[in-house]
């Protein structure tokens, strides 16, 4: 008969790693603070209907979080965005992103 403690093991490293894990995003924070802060240049969608601004509808949310994050410390650069990074909390900053994340990505190409 075959040793049931390796299963067992692996049972308690999924479960202990999926309690861990951080709490979901609260998307409607997201959509109110796009609203608030961002929607002037992004758009309430992150859609932005200026070719100045990035699109950040349908962007992965741990990218979105990463360049906001970076904005926030200075490590990435632009005084525009660093200013409006600056005062997010890390909250706020993972609702922005999963919110815009969950917006649909608008791809256009130019010929």
């Amino acid at each position: 008969m075959a040793n049931p403690r390796p299963l067992s093991v692996l049972v308690l490293i999924v479960a202990l790693g999926t309690s861990a894990q951080a709490p979901a995003a609260d998307l409607a924070a997201g959509k109110a603070k796009a609203t608030e802060v961002c929607q002037a240049c992004h758009g309430v969608d992150g859609n932005s209907a200026s070719v100045d601004f990035p699109k950040l509808g349908g962007q992965y949310p741990d990218y979105l979080a990463k360049a906001l994050r970076d904005y926030r410390s200075g490590q990435r650069k632009n005084p525009i965005m660093a200013g409006f990074a600056k005062p997010l909390s890390s909250d706020e900053i993972d609702n922005l992103a999963a919110y815009y994340a969950s917006q649909p990505a608008a791809v256009s190409t130019r010929h």
